[in-house]
């Protein structure tokens, strides 16, 4: 039986570097972006970046899955501030807050991967993002601080809803409205 040879650090880089300018380029250009484009940004080869990614689709589906990677490190980041004594219904309101901030710039990722049916093929990373949010959401119920009835389909719903094409201050207020509906807080007035 052979073991599989570690890539070398070059290719390593080379592909970080890729999926760096790959993120970039769909955001700023759409996902009409050319393979070309994208190499171009990376500073590789357009043979390198076929090398790594032989379709466009699979290089967005990379992308898309380094993106629920960072979403699933973030609410993992949130329920250890909940184990250590931080409100649950606090860390999902912030949770929430900065999911919606960041599809705003990755608005274009998000349409690349629904025009290309990309996504990306490991769930493991939205998995482990879903036990953390589900563990966040029950904490808070037990605080009484969350609705017993909300879950994680919940959440992802407003993820999925969110005015993401608004300005700051209508998403502000949109996430404002929403808390109530999560949360057993009234709606405070806004002053």
């Amino acid at each position: 039986m052979t073991q599989a040879r570690a890539p070398r650090a070059d290719a390593v880089r080379n592909r970080k570097k890729i999926l760096a300018a790959a993120g970039e380029q769909i955001t700023a250009h759409g996902p009409e972006v050319g393979m070309d484009e994208i190499a171009a940004a990376a500073g590789v080869a357009v043979g390198t970046l076929y090398r790594h990614f032989p379709t466009k689709t699979d290089l967005v589906g990379a992308v898309v899955a380094g993106r629920v990677a960072r979403v699933a490190d973030d609410a993992e980041a949130a329920l250890a501030r909940v184990t250590a004594g931080a409100r649950a219904a606090d860390e999902l309101t912030a949770f929430l807050g900065r999911v919606i901030e960041a599809s705003v710039t990755d608005r274009a990722v998000k349409a690349a991967a629904r025009t290309l049916g990309a996504e990306p093929g490991d769930h493991d990373d939205e998995d482990r993002g879903g036990a953390a949010v589900a563990a966040i959401v029950r904490a808070g119920q037990a605080d009484g601080d969350i609705h017993p009835d909300v879950t994680v389909g919940d959440i992802y719903l407003l993820f999925s809803t969110a005015p993401t094409e608004q300005p700051p201050a209508a998403r502000a207020r949109w996430l404002a409205l929403v808390t109530p509906g999560l949360t057993t807080r009234a709606r405070q007035a806004e002053s």
